[in-house]
């Protein structure tokens, strides 16, 4: 799969990326990262990429053709089943099953914004969708296209050490993740839940699920209410609750 993400601050990208399983990924070419600067793509010599906003305003917005001749560069490294993806906060909620399916594409260029924002002709003609990491507003695209970028590689084959491990992350299967322990068995008079030591590897799943479900019902009700739980879920759920009282 490959990366490519336009940024006025390609250096930052990079470094980041260098680290983790991104890093890793990357080394072992499972993951390509290409990075374009739109002031590669200006004609005079201040390689302006920015003007005052129409109707007046605070701040400054991003221009479209520095922009565009970026993407159409970056283009040129994929495939046809490039996807453009601007990064803001009026996008769409990125989701662990929106990240599954970008997983799927071979070729995304993540597009880092800057200042009040980009001419909306570029967003409406050069990009395919828009994505958002969360209701807040942060300088710029780079650590949102980072956030992607390392969500999506996570979940490809061959990059993880254990294949299951993100199918057991948080939002996996629409739920948070279940508690974690390990060694020592004590700390503080806290003590690992008697189950997980006892082997038995049904009992083990099946508290697992159980607690996955109480801690989504607990922090994030919102989530169960979009999924459709099986009888054995409700049953656990109902058991979670009961002991907590």
């Amino acid at each position: 799969m490959r990366f490519g993400v336009v940024t006025l601050f390609p250096e930052m990208v990079a470094a980041a990326a260098a680290y983790g399983v991104t890093g890793r990924a990357i080394e072992r070419n499972i993951v390509g990262l290409s990075l374009w600067n739109p002031r590669d793509y200006t004609s005079d010599r201040h390689r302006t990429v920015d003007d005052r906003p129409y109707g007046g305003g605070p701040g400054m917005v991003m221009k479209y053709q520095p922009l565009h001749d970026a993407v159409i560069a970056a283009k040129q490294e994929g495939t046809e089943s490039t996807k453009v993806v601007y990064l803001s906060p009026q996008g769409k909620p990125v989701t662990q099953a929106l990240l599954a399916d970008a997983s799927k594409t071979s070729h995304i260029i993540l597009i880092a914004g800057r200042y009040e924002g980009i001419d909306e002709r570029f967003v409406e003609l050069d990009c395919d969708d828009e994505w958002s990491i969360g209701d807040y507003v942060i300088s710029g695209g780079e650590l949102a296209a980072l956030v992607v970028i390392d969500a999506v590689t996570r979940l490809l084959p061959g990059v993880l050490g254990d294949e299951d491990s993100a199918q057991q992350d948080s939002h996996s299967d629409g739920l948070l993740d279940c508690p974690h322990y390990t060694r020592p068995e004590q700390i503080a008079e806290r003590l690992v839940p008697e189950v997980l030591m006892g082997g038995n590897h049904k009992d083990i799943e099946r508290w697992r699920m159980k607690q996955a479900l109480g801690r989504t019902w607990q922090r994030r009700p919102d989530l169960l209410k979009r999924k459709n739980l099986s009888a054995e879920q409700e049953n656990l759920l109902k058991e979670f609750i009961v002991e907590l009282v």
